[in-house]
């Protein structure tokens, strides 16, 4: 049952990726769901086309996708879609940006499949079997200090408590490390860190689109996932920091004092 869902999840993968390479080629529109949160037509193309490839396999699994929303019944199966994370560089031509497919057995990530675009690098994992990239094995990094490591970070839409408090830690990690990116798609970031590119992410506001695929990706290739407050992360959480886990306890170190100040 899992290969056959990896299997469908790759072949939605393959068919939103075949959208939106195309749309990159026309002038691209977007409205907005916010002042600065975009949304394109290619979103909402991406979207319909896996909705519809994995409910032709699977007509009675529950679904969560950020354009549509949820559609969910009592099935033990939950689909979450992230059609086209990183619209806003899409919409610019500036990668990256990526799709996201996570598939969830009794609210565990179980299948995640995300494609890195426009590079078209093909990240999946399925739980106890491993990650991979473009079918080779990855793992995270060997970097065993947090002076010796180069993070990724990413801001949400609203520029409130939330913002603030990571514009902070991102002043204190660039100070800390060897640099701190942020490109724009966090789970393009999460296979990053999968990979060993970086040594650690953390995020606010996140949804669970953005992060379901991506931290089985990150644990499956070795890593270590938490809130920011150390307790254990549900993808329904707003905080999440991954890592190598050799600099999860340094991480933790800086991010467990903004969350207290947060908390009053």
């Amino acid at each position: 049952m899992k290969d056959l869902m990896l299997e469908v999840a790759l072949q939605a993968t393959n068919k939103a990726v075949d959208v939106i390479i195309d749309a990159l080629e026309n002038p691209r529109m977007a409205d907005y769901k916010g002042r600065t949160n975009l949304v394109t037509e290619t979103d909402r193309l991406s979207e319909e086309l896996i909705l519809n490839h994995i409910r032709s396999t699977f007509p009675t699994h529950s679904i969560l996708a950020e354009e549509s929303g949820s559609d969910k019944n009592k099935s033990e199966y939950l689909w979450i879609i992230d059609p086209l994370d990183g619209t806003t560089n899409f919409v610019h031509g500036y990668p990256s940006f990526g799709v996201s497919i996570a598939c969830l057995i009794n609210g565990k990530p179980t299948i995640g499949v995300i494609s890195e675009l426009p590079a078209k690098h093909l990240y999946f994992a399925i739980k106890g079997k491993g990650a991979f990239k473009n079918n080779m094995p990855i793992h995270v990094s060997g970097t065993k200090n947090l002076d010796q490591s180069l993070l990724v970070t990413g801001f949400g839409y609203n520029h409130g408590e939330l913002w603030q408090a990571n514009m902070s830690l991102f002043k204190q990690f660039t100070d800390l490390t060897q640099g701190v990116r942020r490109l724009g798609a966090a789970a393009v970031d999460l296979c990053h860190v999968a990979c060993g590119m970086v040594d650690g992410f953390w995020e606010f506001d996140l949804k669970p689109w953005d992060t379901a695929a991506g931290v089985l990706l990150v644990e499956e290739a070795g890593g270590t996932i938490s809130r920011m407050d150390g307790d254990n992360y549900s993808i329904y959480d707003k905080q999440v920091i991954a890592s190598n886990g050799q600099i999860h306890k340094e991480m933790l170190h800086y991010t467990k004092k903004t969350v207290e100040s947060l908390n009053g």
